[in-house]
């Protein structure tokens, strides 16, 4: 058995914002495999689903985001898995719209339902996959940032990032971590601005570099005389 956590906040006011998108890929997945969120358990609303042999529970915890692992803890603990059969999806500010990353251990990097949950399984070896949703501009707030609206310009972007990440957590359950990151992460250099190319002045010809030798001298008769 697999288990997805989503992260995100409970409630209608924070449906749609940037610290949510854990929750759409989870929402995206049921879905796709018609699995709908019709069960509570421990602090949280799941779903189930199959794939291929394996059991997946998709888990979006409703404690708020910073208690996330306490309901995280309690599913682990009754099915008895091993922080390995976890995959938290979450969002990343510090990523550019649209990108995903997936690891299989680090720190937290500021996402509090993340610390949340590495903290309560005693582990930071747990699967994450990040989904960038952009730092905030400069003077914003992050924490209001994080709990506003995606603009209507970014609409399509968030879409198919929610659409790719559905896609990993797919690969993650049915081929391993090691084939998703190969498959999902970026490469270095699409996170790196393009770089200019500079241009190389063609090399003139003898003949070329005559006529404008030719071409620069004064007419007959207005050469200066000493």
């Amino acid at each position: 058995m697999k288990l997805v956590v989503g992260l995100g906040n409970p409630g209608k006011q924070y449906a749609g914002t940037r610290h949510n998108i854990g929750f759409e890929v989870l929402f995206e997945l049921s879905r796709k495999f018609i699995a709908p969120f019709a069960r509570q358990k421990f602090e949280a609303e799941y779903a189930e689903l199959q794939l291929q042999q394996e059991k997946v529970l998709l888990v979006a915890p409703q404690t708020y985001m910073n208690l996330s692992g306490q309901s995280v803890q309690k599913f682990c603990s009754f099915y008895h898995l091993a922080p390995s059969d976890v995959l938290v999806v979450c969002d990343d500010l510090n990523l550019p719209l649209g990108k995903l990353r997936m690891r299989a251990t680090g720190s937290a990097g500021g996402q509090k339902g993340l610390q949340n949950i590495t903290q309560l399984l005693g582990t930071q070896d747990v699967a994450r996959l990040r989904v960038g949703i952009d730092p905030p501009p400069s003077g914003r707030d992050a924490k209001d940032w994080v709990l506003g609206a995606f603009g209507k310009s970014e609409q399509p972007l968030v879409e198919t990032a929610v659409q790719l990440a559905a896609q990993a957590v797919e690969t993650w359950v049915t081929q391993g971590l090691a084939a998703a990151m190969n498959r999902f992460n970026p490469g270095p250099e699409s996170e790196r601005p393009a770089k200019k190319v500079r241009k190389v002045p063609e090399k003139k010809t003898n003949e070329e570099t005559k006529t404008k030798s030719e071409e620069a001298q004064p007419p007959d008769g207005d050469a200066r005389r000493g």
